[in-house]
């Protein structure tokens, strides 16, 4: 099947599964006075930043191809960021965070192919093209923080979720696109608000997904570098919010040196922070990633790690010391007195793995209701089955054709017959299947020979529990597409002419064939019908002072009158300053 999308040797990497979440970037619906913004923005960040950013965020800019002129082209940025070997995809707004985690891990950037209006120009609560090309892009160029990017990613998409979280994804991703259309009531942001207000504070125990997304907030998206008295920007939302960028450096902002406490300090999307934290170098971002990973059940396992998935009712993976992999939902565990796990159990379509692929046979249509096994070892046997050579098992009467009886150290007891073995490329057995088998742990059933086949998992211990299956392609299309939809803004015929306006002046200034009679109707048509409009009011003023023509005193007059309207006065103030360079 053709993909949606331009394919490019990054993005063919990509499991079908991420395919659905890529959009087309709508190019066309930009807006010239969207255009404007831009550039606005852009030439405010590179005249500030260029003293607070971290050095490789100019070069970076340069590398990945991002123009301060014009909204980037996602195929443009694509054929400079192969370069890095990167690549960048459209999406609409928020995606669920295992799935944006997951881009990162194939060394994919995820662009929100939205732009923010011009009543946002200085910060967006939504995710926008300046936010993701102009604060992302630029700092992958760097080679040590573009390997924390997709070495994050990797880890992150491993994280497991609680049922809260997706809940929570949901109400800010709501809350984000009303904020962020100008057509939305009072009513409606304030009860998104509410909303994500009252999750916030009912979220109880963090999950682990809350917990480094609280990492990837502090770091990708608001982290600063260098010491606490200097330190320089290098997050994305603060080089893409001209507000931020400014605010964050004033004392009033709490400097805190980073770690992995980090991951417990969450975070409100719609408002400034009002504490950031500071790592020395980008090889200390990496460093606790590696410290918070150890924490995870990705490395952990055990039973606390099955609880976790169980808690998520979504799709997971548990690893067991052979290297047999279970994918699926996962319903029970039953630990012995030890506290280890006994059996688990999932429901509904499993998949088996090894080494992330999928075993010959073993994939969901095998496995469709549900799979179940013991852990651990036999009783009164110090020898773990997966370490029995050929011999032993006969000795242990393990052997196809043998009618057999294991018990388990915690209790579990399997009989019935065994038929075969399924062992790895060095001879370890994964599984052995059984028919005619009967499992019972105390007084209960947990298989019965009417139900068929019975696949047991060998492994002594659970070494790994994460989000996920194994191997991407065993579920097909998992994970959804949000349904709640950017809006798209319908403008006024008022607004249009508008719009028609400033496509006016940016044709001037691409031809350079710049007149001070069309500035002067042009001009004069603002001050008449869109008094308020002080963005198109600053690119004529600076057409105008560099032609040195005489309608400048008369813009200026219109601006500085205009500079009383508390909104627009900073933003005026650093236009001018923009227009004298």
């Amino acid at each position: 099947m053709e993909s949606h999308f331009e394919l490019n040797e990054v993005t063919k990497k990509l499991p079908k599964h991420l395919h659905k979440f890529v959009v087309k970037q709508p190019y066309e619906e930009y807006t010239p006075q969207n255009q404007a913004v831009w550039r606005y923005v852009m030439r405010m960040n590179v005249d500030y930043l260029s003293k607070v950013a971290h050095k490789s965020y100019l070069p970076g800019l340069e590398k990945t191809g991002i123009s301060i002129e014009n909204i980037p082209q996602m195929e443009g940025m694509n054929r400079i960021l192969k370069e890095i070997g990167w690549a960048a995809v459209s999406v609409d707004g928020f995606i669920p965070p295992n799935a944006f985690m997951e881009f990162q891990a194939y060394n994919v950037l995820v662009i929100a192919s939205d732009m923010r209006t011009i009543n946002h120009i200085e910060y967006t609560p939504a995710p926008d093209i300046i936010h993701e090309a102009a604060g992302h892009a630029p700092i992958i160029s760097n080679p040590e923080y573009a390997e924390y990017l997709r070495r994050f990613g990797e880890i992150g998409s491993k994280a497991i979720s609680s049922s809260k979280d997706y809940e929570m994804y949901e109400a800010i991703r709501l809350l984000s696109i009303l904020k962020e259309d100008p057509n939305s009531t009072e009513d409606e942001i304030s009860a998104a608000q509410e909303k994500v207000e009252f999750l916030q504070e009912n979220m109880g125990e963090l999950s682990e997904m809350a917990q480094i997304r609280n990492l990837h907030w502090w770091t990708v998206e608001y982290g600063l570098i260098g010491t606490l008295e200097n330190p320089k920007i290098y997050g994305a939302g603060l080089l893409s919010s001209i507000g931020e960028s400014a605010w964050c450096m004033q004392d009033t902002v709490k400097k805190v040196p980073y770690s992995i406490e980090a991951a417990n300090v969450s975070f409100d999307i719609t408002k400034p922070q009002p504490q950031l934290f500071v790592t020395p170098d980008f090889a200390y971002l990496s460093l606790v990633l590696d410290e918070f990973a150890n924490t995870m059940a990705l490395r952990t396992g055990g039973l606390k790690g099955i609880q976790k998935l169980i808690d998520s009712n979504n799709l997971g993976t548990i690893e067991l010391t052979t290297g047999i992999q279970i994918s699926g939902v996962f319903s029970r565990v039953i630990q012995d007195k030890n506290n280890k796990v006994a059996y688990f159990q999932t429901i509904g379509e499993t998949a088996l793995s090894n080494r992330d692929k999928e075993l010959i046979g073993h994939g969901i249509s095998h496995h469709k209701n549900g799979f179940g096994s013991p852990v651990g070892k036999l009783k009164g046997i110090n020898l773990p089955i997966e370490d029995m050579s050929p011999r032993d098992l006969k000795a242990y009467g393990i052997y196809e054709g043998e009618f057999m009886t294991l018990e388990f150290e915690s209790g579990v007891i399997v009989k019935g017959k065994a038929i075969t073995g399924t062992r790895d490329l060095r001879g370890k057995i994964l599984l052995i299947t059984l028919d005619e088998c009967t499992v019972t742990f105390k007084d209960e059933i947990l298989f019965k020979p009417e139900w068929g086949i019975y696949d047991m998992a060998i492994g002594k211990e659970v070494i790994s529990a994460y989000a996920g299956a194994a191997d991407v392609t065993s579920f097909g299309d998992v994970g959804k597409v949000s349904t709640t939809k950017t809006h798209k803004i319908t403008y006024s015929e008022t607004e249009k002419r508008l719009f028609s306006l400033y496509e006016k002046v940016r044709e001037m200034r691409n031809s350079n064939v710049i007149l001070e009679q069309r500035i002067k109707t042009i001009f004069e048509e603002v001050s008449t019908n869109f008094s308020k409009d002080w963005l198109l009011l600053l690119e004529l003023y600076e057409m105008a002072i560099k032609n040195e023509f005489a309608i400048q005193n008369d813009i200026l007059k219109v601006l500085i009158d205009l500079k009383s309207n508390k909104s627009y006065t900073k933003l005026i103030e650093n236009g001018l300053v923009l227009c004298q360079h």
